[in-house]
């Protein structure tokens, strides 16, 4: 591995299509585990990846590609690959803001936190208080939020300000399995368990003026930040095609067996990315039904605020989107996983409200640290196929922090700063740990030098509800 430039590092070895680079400071670079470079070298060597195989500044070790990886494929020649995606389909943050002043939420804020905590159920296999047919979650599987407008769920402004406007056209909820939608049926609005999460925050401190305006942030307001996916619907449909891949194609002339895949332009190819995009769909709602019991959770204690979508970013998904390569605009199938995607100004694809701008893009910390907003910039369109990271990222495995952490002080730290926690997981708490994660700050600083994603704000946590 070499130093390209500062905050670039790549990697060059033979049998790999591309090269692999990594966007790390110094510190950074030294967290990053070897199966981490192995798994980006494994994605350089798939047929059809175009320009090199990335890893975003949060980047460890995940299921195929690593979590913070990033590749492109020629949609002639490429793959689609469910590992270069993830299990969550569309796991995904959304933020929303509000007028409340800090001082006053601390007021009312475990009354709040503890109300979220009984209306929004988390943790690993719990079931929603929607009683959905099979009729209704094909439609959300197909229309995304438009189903949530229409049953009163959201506003025609939630709508416009999603990433896909709330909706993936191309999604087939015929190529869906009955057992992922038998699995996802009962989990809409549910938050989940591991990293997932639901903060109150307020804003701590603002980096450039014109653009939180844009976003409509303000100091020492409080903020909303919902992180989950699409439950176990995403995670099966990840796992049936998984499946079929491997039966149909094989997985000898891959590098990793992790990496089963389809050609993109095969039936089975088309067939997963029909389901994918039903399942981000189904995220889409669950993220929107989290906000709309907190709407009428905060209508209750504030009745003269409304809660305001800022925006809704996917981490765990593949797009077609159209780059200039050797001075051709050409339409790539662009895989994120654990990647936030980061649109400058002018890119079609992002709310009018934001083209002057460029697109509204977050990274969470761990519980007990900050979380970041940024903005999309045309330099990222260039150098990682308008990505960045999506997160902190992991140093410490799960085990690793179960056997070296402990509840009771990470529990203790927190009330020291001042951040109310709702949980009914011990086990939960010491997996995510903030000792557990990367700096976000220095993260976040990677991306700000690159121009991946510009800084524009600070957010500090005053109450975390987890699984």
């Amino acid at each position: 591995m070499i130093k390209k430039s500062e905050n670039i590092y790549e990697i060059k070895k033979k049998g790999m299509n591309v090269p692999g680079r990594i966007f790390a400071s110094d510190l950074l670079i030294k967290e990053v585990e070897e199966k981490t470079l192995e798994q980006i070298e494994n994605v350089a060597k798939l047929p059809g990846i175009v320009e090199a195989s990335f890893a975003m500044p949060d980047a460890h070790m995940g299921y195929g590609f690593c979590v913070g990886g990033v590749a492109a494929f020629d949609i002639k020649r490429g793959i689609i690959s469910p590992g270069g995606i993830g299990y969550d389909i569309n796991c995904g943050v959304r933020l929303i803001r509000t007028d409340i002043d800090k001082e006053d939420f601390l007021k009312k804020r475990k009354e709040i936190a503890k109300e979220i905590k009984n209306k929004i159920p988390s943790g690993v296999g719990k079931k929603g208080n929607y009683n959905l047919d099979l009729k209704e979650l094909d439609e959300i599987l197909e229309t995304g939020v438009n189903w949530a407008v229409k049953n009163g769920y959201a506003t025609k402004k939630d709508l416009e300000n999603c990433e896909d406007q709330g909706c993936i056209k191309g999604a087939d909820s015929t190529k869906v399995s009955q057992k992922a939608k038998g699995r996802g049926r009962n989990q809409i609005c549910t938050l989940g368990a591991g990293n997932h999460f639901l903060e109150i925050q307020f804003v701590d401190e603002i980096f450039d003026n014109v653009v939180a305006k844009v976003f409509g942030l303000k100091k020492d307001k409080i903020c909303v930040l919902i992180h989950s996916g699409s439950r176990g619907l995403g995670h099966q449909t990840a796992s049936d095609y998984i499946r079929a891949m491997e039966e149909k194609f094989g997985w000898k002339n891959l590098p990793d067996r992790e990496l089963a895949c389809a050609p993109i332009d095969s039936q089975l190819g088309k067939d997963y990315i029909s389901a994918m995009r039903s399942a981000a769909n189904f995220a889409f709602v669950n993220r929107q039904l989290m906000m709309f019991a907190f709407r009428e959770i905060f209508k209750k204690y504030f009745p003269k605020n409304k809660l305001e979508l800022v925006y809704d970013v996917a981490h765990n998904i593949a797009k077609f989107e159209k780059y200039n390569i050797e001075g051709k605009k050409i339409e790539l199938c662009v895989h994120r996983k654990g990647a936030t995607r980061s649109f400058g100004p002018g890119r079609k694809e992002i709310p009018k409200c934001y083209q002057k701008s460029g697109q509204p893009i977050f990274i969470p910390g761990s519980m007990g640290t900050s979380s970041f907003v940024l903005v999309g910039t045309k330099e990222s369109e260039k150098i990682s196929f308008s990505s960045t990271a999506h997160g902190a990222g992991r140093v410490l495995s799960r085990s690793r922090a179960k056997n070296s952490l402990s509840a009771e002080k990470i529990i203790k730290d927190l009330e020291k700063n001042n951040i109310y926690l709702q949980t009914d997981s011990f086990r939960g708490i010491v997996e995510e740990a903030p000792e557990a994660y990367k700096d976000v700050e220095e993260v976040v600083e990677v991306s700000h030098k690159l121009k991946l994603g510009k800084k524009v704000a600070r957010l500090k946590p005053l109450a975390v509800i987890k699984g």
